[in-house]
């Protein structure tokens, strides 16, 4: 995954624009979205593999330079709370809102409040909103003890330290992740 500013200290924009164009007509790059770039891989079963949601994600980030969190199924499924792969993938995010469509995907990010950013990059963001999704209801001692295959000796004090953004009944959860 790539953006037109990678290449920006190559030449000029006009001539890193032609260039891409160019490449993207002889098939050997894939445009997908407006600014958004990946050279496609085609596999001899498979067909042509479209590039995995954390690639595109990770490129709409840094074109944006804003901080992302995996949030919903897909950051159960990360953490392995869940085996289903959501066709929408959603990070939340600091900067501006946006959706990136590709194949039976599609990556979303979605502006939320400070709060919910504060635990970005850490997998104590990811835990908290793997478990805002599960709810509340649906946590067991299996969720426990999937949680805490995750979790390093460092992890768990990140855990204690990000008690204060996480919802009073996660924090609860944390708290015993922690221990």
């Amino acid at each position: 995954m790539f953006t037109p500013a990678h290449f920006y200290d190559l030449g000029t924009r006009a001539a890193v624009a032609a260039a891409l164009k160019r490449h993207k007509k002889t098939g050997l790059i894939r445009q997908l979205a407006r600014g958004l770039y990946h050279h496609p891989i085609d596999h001899p079963s498979l067909g042509r593999i479209p590039p995995s949601a954390d690639a595109v994600a990770r490129a709409l980030a840094s074109r944006h330079a804003v901080r992302m969190q995996p949030a919903g199924a897909y950051a159960a499924n990360v953490l392995g709370l869940s085996e289903q792969v959501p066709t929408r993938i959603i990070f939340l995010t600091d900067g501006p809102s946006r959706r990136v469509k590709f194949g039976r995907q599609e990556v979303v990010l979605k502006r939320t409040t400070p709060r919910s950013m504060a635990t970005a990059g850490r997998k104590s963001g990811t835990i908290i909103q793997a478990l805002r999704h599960i709810g509340q209801d649906n946590v067991n001692d299996r969720t426990l003890a999937i949680l805490k295959r995750h979790l390093t000796k460092k992890d768990r004090a990140q855990l204690s330290n990000d008690l204060r953004y996480a919802p009073g009944w996660v924090a609860d959860i944390l708290r015993r992740l922690a221990a």
